[in-house]
């Protein structure tokens, strides 16, 4: 199986890099080609352009940063993918993105299958994510072999637009829990408490978490560098109130940590780190959250 990978950023550098691992023959593209030099490196080939690159593979997963980057690859790629090819997107897109790109690749006999994926760049690195599919079945039994070489559990949520409503959880749940992390930890530190006992003690609790363990780890480091924006927070949040309001549900916790994100957006830039959210706090309380033994980025 020849696999075309279009984006080479955080997350599509490091599953490039456990396709090759896998033994798969891959061919990648980037706006910068830097970005795929160590796909490169590894064993890679490399493509002029997503039109060049669709024309050589079998299939093509990409894995960009918004809806409308999508939207141009797709202009690109599609009219070069042979017939009955598929496009795996791995970016995190709503659901009728998703639905609406399906509708553009059939137009080019070519069929779509959604895999956002959940757990954090550094466990992309180790091949250890969690691949979350939407599509056809017969497709996700097809490319199971590819999707395990990138991660360790894969699930298959169901027709087109069922992985882009989890991952939409997913990453809310994700955004409240490091909110609470930070009030935890400042509630801590204002209490008294030494902050690296205090979170090894959480960790130990059944007050604990994912971001907790991961995040709250950075936010104690100083760095806050997870390798994901508070701009793409932003736009995962939005996705959720979407979804609120269509399926009828009060996301009460979800609008306040939205309206946080938007203050952190005001205060450090929409580049600045998911986690500076935090930041906000130890700002308003001039209390900072350091704490000796904490990594700078997780590996």
């Amino acid at each position: 199986m020849h696999y075309g990978y279009i984006g080479q950023g955080n997350l599509g550098a490091n599953c490039t890099a456990c396709l090759l691992r896998g033994g798969f023959d891959v061919t990648v593209t980037d706006i910068n080609k830097d970005a795929a030099r160590a796909a490169l490196d590894a064993g890679a080939n490399w493509a002029d352009s997503p039109a060049e690159l669709a024309a050589a593979v079998d299939h093509v997963i990409t894995c960009l940063p918004s809806p409308a980057v999508s939207e141009r690859v797709a202009a690109q790629m599609l009219p070069a993918m042979g017939s009955g090819a598929h496009w795996i997107e791995m970016s995190t897109l709503g659901r009728d993105e998703v639905l609406a790109f399906a509708d553009k690749a059939a137009a080019h006999d070519v069929r779509l299958m959604e895999l956002p994926v959940t757990g954090g760049v550094h466990l992309a690195a180790q091949g250890n994510i969690t691949m979350l599919a939407g599509g056809e079945k017969d497709m996700f039994d097809l490319h199971l072999p590819a999707l395990k070489a990138m991660g360790n559990q894969v699930f298959h949520m169901g027709p087109l637009g069922s992985a882009s409503i989890i991952k939409v959880i997913t990453n809310m749940l994700a955004f409240i829990h490091l909110k609470a992390c930070g009030e935890a930890l400042m509630l801590a530190k204002r209490g008294g408490l030494d902050l690296a006992q205090a979170w090894h003690a959480i960790k130990a609790s059944s007050g604990t978490s994912f971001v907790h363990e991961t995040e709250g780890a950075l936010v104690l480091n100083g760095s806050y560098d997870v390798a994901f924006n508070i701009d793409l927070a932003l736009k995962d949040l939005g996705f959720a109130m979407e979804f609120g309001r269509e399926f009828e549900v009060p996301l009460e916790l979800a609008s306040a940590t939205r309206q946080t994100y938007v203050a952190a957006r005001a205060a450090y830039g929409g580049e600045a780190e998911s986690p500076m959210i935090v930041k906000l706090l130890e700002d308003l309380l001039d209390t900072d959250l350091r704490a000796e033994g904490f990594p700078a980025r997780l590996t």
